[in-house]
């Protein structure tokens, strides 16, 4: 029914080598997950009584339950939109189009062959929700409804995704709305609280009831925390069933589009007319208009003024501007004051950024190497200097609109502050003030990492789509693991419990640093990048929330500046000076052996 392509992916994909690694991986990081759980609810002190037993397995499921919905949430999404996007900058996508293949059967064999490692993954999970069940603290029906939440919304953003890949030419675009759509449905869900404020004929619970229904985590949030009564059938069957709808609509809708949406863009051969007369050589131009002048760096001319990217960018900043008012909206104004306060605005619009500028920076590099550009620009008489920092400086004029808003959210969440401390005018302006400019300056630096780290993966990396995956997930697990080691640090004060678990989390770091940056070609300056770096964050994770020791105050910012900044510096320089000196070994055309 799904057809040839989704059957390939299903015979190919167990003889990877790969496959079996990423699986013995995801259900380690989940292990560690638990023993941390473990730390934190009983500790290594005394024997666990029935009742720790009980709420250990509760909190395990519910940690291992959350940090599984995000991460099929994110890598679904792209990875079905990355399946698509990438077959269409090689071209290989119009060939699909002239076989006798049906829609149906290229819209859904491309979701679902991308989507089958996620389901494994999800399938290895099981037994472990199994035996936290057996514990005690968790019952087998929420079991089932938590893979039901998780299975649908996993379909429901790959749906997503391949319906935006399907739509747009370009990667980027395709990668970069995808993951604005997917954090715009959920800020969209969250403002219909809003309703009950503007019309009386609809009450808080119905609307609640109505959020259930559409948003995966407050679903799984009244999986986890059961209502005393239910009538008829429980939040995880209304949401399981929405998203199956969504799914069928969405993927419906890609399958009527198909063949309207693609090919696009495709250039119109002109017939030569009989008894034209010659066009001088010095004449010819390919395409219309007055002949543009080039720049003395044509890469740099090529990514500022030209359309690389797509014929409508324009889309993607406004959705990117929606979803930061709504997010600064519900921040600054929704928000009631309280303890990191800042961190509800500030953290999620520096991520999304951060994934939006790693998905532009690996781009850059893809879409040339897919459409066979790379190499003939790699012969021409363009120095490896040129080609490097033109393709640096045209990522960061292209992302200017994502680089821009973090930075002035921290200058107003500074003033925010200052105005609310008039007792200590002095030292609370320049404890704000130091704490805004070294915020500043570090988020500065993650975005510097961020474009050379995509431009260092898809240069070594020979098949588009993993680059994009590799670039995009390191982005995205160095945010989410910062964000789960903060929580594990919150749950408790007692932070000497959690030191072995969080020596795994630092450990695993490095090796998918190790693994990203150099494992393909080793360097000793990328090896000790890959280590120093989950240090240097856990490290200033520390500092934050830790602090003083017998205090509620953080440490001195300038300190945890000073290591991130610097460990993130380090990494920088050991990408970009081989790529600088000497590019062919770095980017595999040749060996120093060879030569």
């Amino acid at each position: 029914m799904l057809g040839p392509i989704f059957i390939r992916e299903w015979l190919t994909l167990p003889r990877r080598s790969g496959h079996y690694f990423a699986r013995a991986l995801y259900l380690g990081a989940l292990w560690i997950l638990l023993l941390t759980a473990w730390q934190t609810s009983v500790g290594w002190e005394y024997t666990a009584t029935l009742g720790d037993l009980a709420r250990f397995g509760l909190i395990g499921f519910r940690v291992l339950a959350y940090v599984q919905l995000v991460l099929l949430l994110f890598f679904s999404a792209l990875s079905a939109a990355s399946t698509i996007a990438l077959e269409k900058d090689r071209r290989t996508f119009l060939l699909l189009l002239l076989t006798d293949l049906h829609n149906y059967e290229i819209v859904l064999g491309k979701l679902f062959g991308s989507l089958l490692q996620m389901g494994i993954l999800l399938a290895g999970s099981i037994p472990v929700f199994a035996l936290l069940m057996i514990l005690g603290g968790v019952d087998v029906s929420q079991v089932l409804e938590t893979m039901l939440i998780l299975a649908t919304t996993a379909l429901a953003a790959g749906s997503l995704g391949g319906l935006v890949a399907l739509w747009r030419d370009k990667t980027f675009q395709a990668l970069a709305m995808t993951v604005l759509f997917v954090v715009l449905y959920l800020c969209l869900v969250q403002a219909l609280a809003l309703i009950p404020y503007f019309s009386a004929a609809l009450d808080t619970a119905t609307v609640r009831t109505w959020q259930a229904a559409l948003d995966p985590f407050l679903a799984l949030g009244e999986v986890l925390d059961p209502p005393a009564v239910v009538a008829g059938l429980s939040a995880a069957h209304i949401y399981g069933i929405v998203m199956l709808l969504m799914s069928v609509l969405l993927n419906g809708l890609g399958i009527m589009m198909l063949r309207v949406w693609n090919p696009s863009g495709e250039p119109i051969m002109q017939r030569e007319v009989a008894g034209a007369e010659p066009v001088e050589p010095d004449r010819i131009h390919a395409a219309p208009g007055r002949v543009r002048a080039v720049w003395e760096n044509p890469i740099l001319w090529r990514e500022i003024l030209t359309r690389a990217y797509g014929r409508r960018p324009l889309i993607v900043k406004t959705a990117y501007f929606i979803v930061l008012a709504l997010v600064a909206y519900y921040a600054l104004f929704v928000m009631p004051p309280g303890e990191f306060v800042a961190a509800y605005g500030l953290v999620p619009i520096t991520i999304l950024s951060l994934l939006l500028i790693s998905a532009q920076a690996v781009t850059s590099i893809t879409s040339e190497r897919d459409l066979g550009a790379l190499d003939l620009l790699l012969v021409t008489d363009l120095s490896p200097k040129e080609f490097i920092f033109g393709k640096i400086f045209g990522i960061l004029y292209n992302t200017k609109e994502y680089i821009v808003p973090p930075l002035i959210l921290i200058v107003v969440y500074a003033v925010r502050l200052q105005l609310g401390k008039p007792a200590q005018p002095y030292l609370a302006a320049w404890k704000n003030t130091e704490a805004a400019l070294c915020m500043s300056l570090a988020v500065v630096v993650l975005m510097a990492f961020t474009v050379m780290l995509g431009i260092h993966v898809a240069l070594r990396a020979d098949n588009s789509r993993f680059a994009a995956i590799n670039a995009l997930g390191t982005v995205f697990f160095l945010s989410v693991g910062t964000l789960v080691c903060i929580y594990l640090i919150r749950i408790t004060g007692r932070f000497e419990y959690q030191w072995l678990s969080f020596a795994g989390f630092i450990i695993a770091g490095i090796g998918g640093l190790w693994w990203v940056l150099s494992a393909e070609r080793p360097s000793a300056a990328l090896n000790l990048a890959s280590v120093i770096l989950p240090i240097a964050v856990f490290y200033t994770i520390t500092n934050v929330l830790i602090g003083k020791s017998g205090t509620a105050e953080s440490s001195d910012p300038l300190i945890p500046l000073v290591v991130t900044g610097g460990a993130f510096t380090f990494a920088i320089l050991a990408m970009a000076i081989p790529l600088m000196s000497e590019f062919d070994v770095a980017v595999g055309r040749t060996s120093v052996v060879g030569e």
